[in-house]
């Protein structure tokens, strides 16, 4: 099956995890139901929300969980996921490991705003920062961004904030581009495909529909992401790390990419209820075979990887005793 046919399968899959969608939580230790802050609906973080309720359900079926409703429906991303699990609007959020690493020190943009209550659950996979640019633009390499028309991701979502870290550290800003756009991720391939922008910024597991459309739909292509600056930037901070974007993934990846990346984490506040947090973790391990097979970038997940890489925030308790239970952790 080529990579086109899987994205697409990976994408029906999530919109069929779908159960409801549900409005603001009640308080934690109430909670009969769920609800998971995600991403874009055609993206990965769509899908990991939506497993995690299907985890979930089969537990309950089984007879290993109380029952406990989760819905898991689209939201504008990392930080504004934050945002929604301190307003209590959302019981768990799913976020970049580099903003849960700002929200709970209170560093970067949560400068004076540090978020002590959140807690790590567990990481999942990992993500590329990922530069698409557009065929015949002349974009070979980040520093041929600049005087170009950029999409940097709507407001609320990490990969805008991650780009605009990026940005910082390289020494430019955002006049340093021809023109900038805020398009959501279900817009951006159209947008470059269409000739409106000639590059955008995305964070996503790999192998991703919206990269697919503008890569294998258009000829748009993958560049690398290694200036100096950033690899500086890579090697100080305990949230980045290396990772490659596999030669074949899409149609015109025809060599490896080398470039920066973070980790997809599953987060909660410390006033979560011991057993619900307990429930998520025992479901989602339990049936860790059937959570791989539901987008191909879960494929190699491990238990003891996701219980400890990745994660900032001090683990909840609830967590530490399923992870003691299933003997994932000593």
């Amino acid at each position: 099956m080529n990579n086109s046919r899987r994205l697409m399968l990976s994408t029906l899959s999530a919109i069929a995890l779908v159960g409801f969608f549900a409005g603001a939580a009640p308080r934690a230790q109430e909670a009969s139901r769920i609800t998971i802050g995600t991403g874009g609906p055609i993206g990965i973080y769509f899908v990991v929300g939506n497993a995690i309720c299907r985890m979930m359900r089969l537990n309950t079926r089984s007879g290993s969980n109380r029952r406990v409703k989760c819905a898991a429906p689209p939201s504008l991303g990392s930080i504004d996921n934050l945002r929604l699990l301190r307003e209590g609007k959302v019981d768990f959020a799913i976020v970049q490991s580099d903003w849960q690493y700002h929200a709970f020190n209170g560093s970067s943009i949560f400068e004076n705003d540090a978020r002590a209550d959140l807690r790590s659950v567990f990481s999942v996979h990992v993500e590329p920062f990922q530069i698409v640019a557009r065929n015949g633009s002349g974009i070979e390499s980040w520093d041929d961004l600049r005087g170009k028309r950029i999409n940097i991701g709507n407001v609320g979502s990490g990969h805008r904030a991650t780009f605009e870290e990026l940005i910082r550290v390289t020494g430019q800003d955002l006049s340093s581009f021809a023109s900038v756009l805020e398009l959501e991720s279900t817009l951006q391939a159209s947008a470059l495909c269409d000739n409106e922008i000639d590059a955008f910024a995305f964070i996503v597991g790999v192998p991703s529909a919206s990269i697919a459309q503008a890569t294998d739909g258009c000829d748009g292509k993958i560049i690398n992401v290694n200036t100096s600056e950033i690899q500086e930037l890579v090697g100080n901070s305990p949230y980045y790390q290396w990772t490659t974007v596999p030669k074949g993934t899409y149609f015109t990846t025809t060599d490896d990419v080398r470039t920066l990346g973070v980790l997809a984490t599953v987060v909660t506040r410390a006033d979560m209820g011991d057993e619900i947090v307990y429930a998520v973790v025992k479901s989602v391990h339990e049936n860790l075979a059937l959570f791989q097979t539901l987008h191909p970038a879960f494929a190699k997940l491990n238990s003891k990887d996701m219980a400890t890489v990745g994660l900032t925030a001090l683990l909840h308790p609830g967590a530490i005793k399923a992870y003691s239970d299933l003997e994932i952790l000593e």
